[in-house]
């Protein structure tokens, strides 16, 4: 269902988002989040957006389901298709209902792994050109991946994450178009960091102390990345290489372990890159 003119996103309203439980490192009931302000980051980041030229889908939040809002965990759209996500952790298996039901409305073929496998959409396996990575190990697994891609008929390309902090393959990795890419080493094995410098000719390493920043966590229009703040040496990258750069505060979200990436799904298809949606380009 690739739509025609500016890129879709699908974004959830932090209306019931908090850290309610802790599955990752970042999370902290103790600590907790601040909903007034979280909810102004939210808005700032969908106001960036639209500014710059995408249409915003809304799902509806639901209460006792704080981590809808992080939509690229709602499955992974490829062309008429979405393969809705199988979540690992009880406490989020109670967002696939929500997400099939959504995919149903939007008119795709809706798939869902079988019983007995973890796939996280959108977090877990992003295209670089035609080819899909995937990472695996704390939340999807290597079996789903070749799953996924049996069923879309493309190359996967299944790499171990091994630093528990960056649990899902976009905190670490985000392809800027096909056969470019931002990544951070240390996220991976020796095999992972292989594939990706075999397989990406260019590519922007980030730095240790910005990776925890969530820096690789960024949304890609066009020739813009939209980036939380407190990464200027991968700005600076960004910008040499040709690419606008917008940062926004997400402080609220990394407490729970995502941001800009995590916030949102493409509809149009996470194949169908901002490299290839007419009209996405924009200047800052």
């Amino acid at each position: 269902m690739s739509t025609a003119g500016n890129p879709r996103i699908l974004m959830c309203p932090p209306d019931h988002f908090g850290i309610e439980y802790e599955i990752n490192p970042w999370m902290s009931i103790q600590q907790g989040s601040d909903p007034e302000r979280a909810a102004g980051q939210w808005r700032a980041l969908e106001r960036t957006l639209e500014d710059l030229g995408v249409a915003i889908d809304l799902m509806t939040p639901e209460k006792g389901l704080p981590d809808l809002v992080f939509t690229a965990n709602a499955g992974l759209v490829y062309r008429d298709t979405f393969i809705a996500s199988r979540f690992r952790f009880g406490v989020r298996q109670g967002e696939t209902p929500h997400f099939e039901a959504w995919g149903r409305a939007r008119g795709f073929e809706v798939l869902t792994p079988p019983e007995g496998m973890n796939f996280e959409g959108a977090g877990d396996a992003l295209f670089c050109g035609e080819t899909l990575f995937a990472g695996y190990r704390f939340r999807s697994d290597v079996r789903s991946h070749h799953w996924v891609g049996e069923r879309l008929g493309v190359e996967v390309l299944p790499m171990e994450l091994v630093d528990p902090r960056y649990y899902h393959l976009d905190t670490c990795f985000c392809p800027l178009e096909a056969g470019v890419a931002v990544y951070y080493p240390g996220a991976f094995d020796d095999y992972g960091r292989a594939v990706i410098r075999g397989r990406i000719p260019t590519l922007i390493e980030v730095r240790a102390e910005e990776a925890q920043s969530f820096s690789c966590n960024a949304v890609v229009v066009g020739r813009t990345v939209v980036l939380n703040q407190g990464a200027p040496a991968l700005a600076a990258d960004l910008q040499r290489l040709g690419y606008a750069t917008r940062t926004l505060e997400l402080s609220e979200f990394i407490k729970s372990g995502g941001s800009a990436k995590c916030l949102t799904l493409r509809v149009d298809g996470e194949e169908a890159a901002a490299w290839k949606a007419a009209g996405s380009a924009a200047s800052p």
